[in-house]
C-alpha cells in the first residue's frame, strides 16, 4: 500500500472512531431542575446580538411566552458585535454572543454603567467545518483548515491549499478549486474561527462572506466543491461536518462527547450578556427568562436546536451568578 493510501486510510479510521458516538442521542442532565412558574411576570423583553443563537433565542422565547402570555419578546440576530452597543444604549436587555466580549466592548459598557456586564454561558457549540455531502473527505487538521481559509497560514502549513487534490482527493476532485464560504466581521463566529482556526491570521480575499450561519451551510450544500464554517446547530442533510485534529493528534467529530471532554478543537460556549449591577437584584422579567434558559426545559431547547446542553454543574454556576 503506498503512502497516500495509508494516509487516507488513517484519516478514515480516525474519523470513523470519532463519529461512533454521533449516533448516541444528546440528552439533558436529569439533575437540572424543571422550571417553576411564578407570578407577576409581564412586559417587554428585547434581545439583540448573535445570528448563531437566533433560532435558539426564538425557541426560548416561544417556550417562555407559553408560560407567560403577557410577555412580549423581540429578537434581532445580525451578529455578536451588535450586542454590546445594544446593551450600552439600552435598546436590549439581553445580548446573545457566540464569542466572549472583547476588552474594549467591556470597557465601553463599564464606562456607561460603572460595572462590567454579566456573562452567562448558555449552551455548548462545536463550530463545524462543513463540506458538501458528496465530498469524500473525512478529516482535516487545524493547519490544513488554516491553509484553506487563511492567506497568512500562522499554523505553519507549508503550502497554500486551493484545490481539493491538495487534500488528497482524486477522480472528479482532481484540480477542482475549493470554494470558500464564511461569515462577515460582525459575526462572533467569524471572530472565533479567526482566533482559533487561523491563529488570529487573515482570511483569504476569496472567502465569500455570508450574512448568516444558515447562508453558509446553504451555500456549501449547493456547491459540490464548497467548504465553510458554522455552528453545529445549523447542520443540514446537504452537508457533512468533517472531523478535526490538532497537528499530529487524533481526529474528533463535532459531537457532545468530544465537546464535553474538551477533545474537539473548535468547541465553544454560547453566551448571553445582561446588565446586572453587583449585589443588586436583576429585573424580574429578565431574571425569570434566564432561569427558564437554565432549566431542564430550557436546555431541552438547546438540544432541539442542534446544540449541546450544559452539564448540571455548569448550570449551577450560572444560576449562582444571577443570585
Amino acid at each position: 500500500m503506498n503512502r497516500l493510501k495509508k494516509t487516507m486510510l488513517t484519516i478514515s479510521l480516525f474519523a470513523l472512531l470519532a463519529n461512533v458516538s454521533m449516533a448516541q442521542p444528546v440528552k439533558v442532565d436529569e439533575k437540572i431542575p424543571k422550571y417553576k412558574k411564578t407570578t407577576g411576570i409581564k412586559g417587554n423583553l428585547n434581545s439583540i446580538g448573535s445570528d448563531t443563537i437566533l433560532n435558539m433565542m426564538t425557541l426560548w422565547a416561544e417556550g417562555f411566552q407559553t408560560i407567560y402570555p403577557d410577555v412580549k419578546i423581540q429578537i434581532e440576530g445580525k451578529g455578536s458585535s451588535t450586542a454590546p452597543p445594544a446593551l450600552i444604549e439600552g435598546t436590549a436587555q439581553i445580548g446573545p454572543m457566540s464569542r466572549k466580549m472583547k476588552s474594549k466592548e467591556i470597557d465601553a459598557f463599564e464606562e456607561k454603567y460603572g460595572f462590567e456586564p454579566l456573562e452567562l454561558s448558555t449552551a455548548m457549540d462545536a463550530l463545524a467545518v462543513y463540506v458538501n455531502k458528496s465530498n469524500p473527505i473525512e478529516g482535516m487538521t487545524i493547519p490544513q483548515v488554516d491553509a484553506v481559509f487563511s492567506k497568512t497560514r500562522k499554523h505553519g502549513y507549508k503550502d497554500d491549499i486551493s484545490t481539493w487534490e491538495q487534500l488528497d482527493l482524486k477522480g472528479v476532485w482532481n484540480n477542482k478549486p475549493i470554494s470558500i464560504y464564511g461569515r462577515n466581521s460582525a459575526s462572533g463566529t467569524y471572530g472565533f474561527f479567526k482566533d482559533e482556526a487561523l491563529k488570529k491570521g487573515d482570511y483569504k480575499d476569496e472567502v465569500k462572506e455570508q450574512p448568516g450561519s444558515a447562508s453558509v451551510v446553504q451555500s456549501v450544500s449547493s456547491d459540490k466543491y464548497g467548504i465553510g464554517y458554522s455552528g453545529i446547530g445549523y447542520k443540514t442533510s446537504g452537508v457533512k461536518a468533517v472531523s478535526i485534529a490538532e497537528e499530529g493528534g487524533k481526529y474528533y467529530a463535532p459531537n457532545s462527547d468530544n465537546v464535553n471532554s474538551g477533545n474537539y478543537p473548535l468547541s465553544r460556549f454560547l453566551y448571553l450578556y445582561v446588565a446586572k449591577k453587583p449585589n443588586k437584584e436583576i429585573d424580574p422579567l429578565v431574571k425569570e427568562f434566564l432561569k427558564y434558559v437554565f432549566s431542564y426545559e430550557g436546555q431541552q431547547v438547546v438540544v432541539k436546536d442542534g446544540y449541546l446542553p450544559l452539564q448540571y454543574e455548569v448550570v449551577g454556576e450560572q444560576l449562582q451568578k444571577l443570585n
